[in-house]
């Protein structure tokens, strides 16, 4: 775990940083984009939510599909707002439920993490790194993924926040 997120995490616990907004550090090689918040819901309200691949577009408004499962080696075909004439073809990486996602390609992975805090509220955030060798000769075609990333978790809090409520 990097330092970064590791000091996002323990901001975001605290009730004045219940949002972060993403941050993204780049290096000549990587680029890595991180959102952190808490949300008042159960883990497995949020875990189902990040593993229903045809319920994303309903939830979730910087995604309009994904194909495919989300499950431990399965392959995903994901469609979103940031670029909304590419298709996204990503393995599923490492799937420990209500804890961990990762899912990615060659490029790069996307990583959710869910962390119980013990008060009837998680810790959310989703991290992207992208890069290697190459990654120089195409960085300046890449749109920022701050505004998206900071939806994507505003998107979530909302749903899963909601579902709570009616379940209490």
């Amino acid at each position: 775990m990097n330092l970064l997120f590791t000091t996002l995490a323990i901001m975001a616990t605290t009730a004045s940083f219940a949002q972060m907004k993403a941050t993204t550090n780049k290096t000549t090689f990587h680029r890595e984009t991180t959102v952190v918040t808490v949300i008042q819901a159960d883990e497995a309200i949020i875990w189902a939510l990040l593993t229903n691949a045809a319920d994303y577009p309903r939830w979730n408004s910087t995604v309009t599909s994904i194909e495919g499962q989300i499950a431990l080696g399965e392959k995903i075909v994901l469609k979103s707002t940031l670029d909304a004439k590419r298709s996204f073809k990503l393995k599923v990486k490492e799937f420990q439920p209500g804890k961990k996602l990762v899912w990615g390609d060659g490029k790069g992975q996307r990583t959710y993490t869910l962390a119980n805090n013990s008060d009837g509220t998680v810790t959310f955030s989703m991290s992207e790194r992208i890069g290697g060798l190459m990654f120089p000769m195409y960085a300046k075609y890449i749109p920022s993924f701050d505004e998206n990333f900071d939806t994507f978790a505003a998107d979530l809090k909302k749903e899963a926040e909601l579902i709570q409520s009616k379940a209490n």
